[in-house]
């Protein structure tokens, strides 16, 4: 009985910890979804310069939160971080889903999409 009430807590923990590698990562996305918004502003960027941007803020963003997901879990950092990113990603995926109501990218760009998160996130469980 003991090792299931342990099994529990550790279930527990580990859930808190990705909430707070992904407040932490959602955190990073805002912060710089607003510079890039204010470079778009004041230096008038190019679409192909912006979209160079939105795929930094998944990398950065994903990093940051699979480095906290990583410092958190203690072991296995890099699966911690890899699923860190890939929790990301599918966050982002149903938020935009429910915005728009259909999905607004090729499957090539999802792809492409969830590889970055999902690197991004294992990248920053390695490092931690």
């Amino acid at each position: 009985m003991e090792k299931k009430a342990g099994g529990g807590q550790d279930i527990r923990q580990r859930a808190s910890d990705m909430l707070k590698a992904l407040l932490c990562a959602y955190i990073m996305t805002g912060i710089l979804l607003l510079v890039l918004t204010l470079l778009l502003y004041k230096a008038g960027l190019s679409e192909g310069n912006v979209n160079a941007g939105i795929i930094l803020v998944y990398v950065i963003s994903t990093f940051s939160g699979g480095f906290v997901m990583g410092k958190l879990a203690g072991n296995r950092k890099f699966l911690w971080g890899l699923l860190s990113g890939v929790v990301y990603f599918l966050l982002l995926l149903l938020i935009s889903a429910g915005i728009y109501h259909s999905l607004q990218s090729d499957a090539a760009a999802l792809a492409t999409t969830f590889l970055l998160c999902a690197g991004g996130g294992m990248l920053g469980g390695m490092i931690s």
